[in-house]
């Protein structure tokens, strides 16, 4: 069976910055966070993110927690 072991873990906010006037898809400006706890609380990331947010003049199209592990076998 495989396992996986969480190394890193980051934090990432997503902020929407316009409309593109070609495509007219919105225009995401992200914000990274690294070095966060791999074991850190997941209501704890959001509210941190929340308040970081609250900082910024773009408003918050959302947060992502992105994780990173190494997967191996266990047998």
């Amino acid at each position: 069976m495989a396992e996986a072991s969480v190394y890193r873990t980051q934090l990432r906010l997503n902020f929407q910055d316009g409309v593109d006037p070609d495509s007219g898809k919105v225009i995401i400006k992200t914000k990274s966070f690294n070095n966060v706890l791999v074991n850190a609380d997941t209501d704890a990331l959001y509210a941190v993110g929340s308040a970081l947010a609250e900082l910024q003049s773009l408003p918050l199209q959302g947060i992502e927690r992105i994780d990173s592990a190494e997967l191996y076998s266990d047998e």
